[in-house]
């Protein structure tokens, strides 16, 4: 059973492109899956029926107390492997085919007030240091892109015209998208002094293309990205939650209190779909409704 899953993931990566961190999870979530029939001695996926599904599921939701939106992944990626195994006749029928997916509930991305963004991409500052110089770079980046965490630790330093005041940034789960990103002056200035006086001390080999590096010279993770912000949050005395994403968040919401159009807003964060961007108007019209209720007379 796992050899199949493992063609699956493969066709997944060859033929539609899916990226390394999609075909990490559909791994986990389909092994975690395979263990469960394993159990309920179910020896082939033939012998899989709607019943063994359902139950599958329910142990999910009450076994393991996964968020709804965990165990929907979860049934997607069953789903989604069900399919495929009819699709090369390996099986003549779906057992998952009138399986629902749990409804997910929706979150508003949370963000942070400007002056707690001010506060944050300042505190690097204090650190006279290469890695401070690193870090400056990092969180203007961050912040003045909206760049996933992902797309940043991506970056090499070819994708970033300092004088022009842009950065590449190439996402999709196949890479095929580009979109060119403006940076603010103050961003780029950051990024410049990094180039010229931070990265050079901390790059260990020649051929390094990665732009954010950590202190042995390889390319920063997402993992020492995070690190870095959490430090960050600390000593700037930020108390709201922060997430790796909060600065993306952050930087929708800002640009759209701003008067930004949503579909300039669209582009700038790589949506695909503007029903995502428009999830931070949202945020934007609550925040509005705040301010009114505290502000007109009438609504006190």
């Amino acid at each position: 059973m796992n050899e199949q899953i493992e063609a699956f993931l493969t066709s997944l990566m060859e033929e539609k492109g899916y990226s390394s961190n999609t075909i990490v999870a559909y791994r986990n979530d389909l092994t975690q899956f395979c263990d469960y029939l394993r159990e309920a001695q179910v020896s082939s996926w033939d012998a899989v029926t709607p019943q063994h599904l359902a139950k599958y599921v329910d142990s999910l939701r009450n076994d393991h107390e996964y968020a709804s939106a965990t165990v929907a992944r979860k049934v997607a990626a069953a789903k989604s492997y069900f399919r495929h195994l009819v699709d090369c006749g390996a099986l003549n029928r779906d057992p998952s085919d009138k399986l629902d997916s749990p409804k997910v509930r929706k979150y508003l991305p949370t963000s942070i007030s400007e002056e707690e963004v001010e506060r944050l991409l300042k505190a690097p500052m204090s650190n006279e240091t290469v890695r401070g110089l690193r870090d400056c770079a990092l969180l203007e980046t961050l912040y003045a892109t909206g760049m996933r965490v992902s797309e940043v630790v991506a970056l090499n330093v070819s994708d970033v015209d300092v004088e022009g005041g842009y950065i590449q940034c190439v996402s999709g789960s196949g890479h095929n998208r580009e979109r060119d990103i403006p940076v603010y002056r103050r961003a780029a200035e950051a990024l410049q002094s990094y180039l010229e006086k931070g990265r050079p001390e901390l790059v260990r080999e020649g051929d390094e293309v990665a732009l954010f590096v950590n202190h042995r010279g390889r390319r920063l993770t997402r993992q020492g990205l995070w690190l870095i912000i959490k430090r960050y949050v600390t000593e700037s005395g930020i108390t709201a939650a922060v997430t790796p994403h909060t600065l993306r968040h952050s930087f929708a919401t800002h640009l759209l209190n701003g008067g930004a159009d949503v579909r300039q807003v669209q582009g700038l964060l790589g949506h695909a779909n503007i029903s995502t961007t428009q999830v931070y108007a949202q945020v934007s019209q609550e925040k509005l409704r705040e301010v009114y209720d505290e502000a007109h007379p009438r609504a006190r």
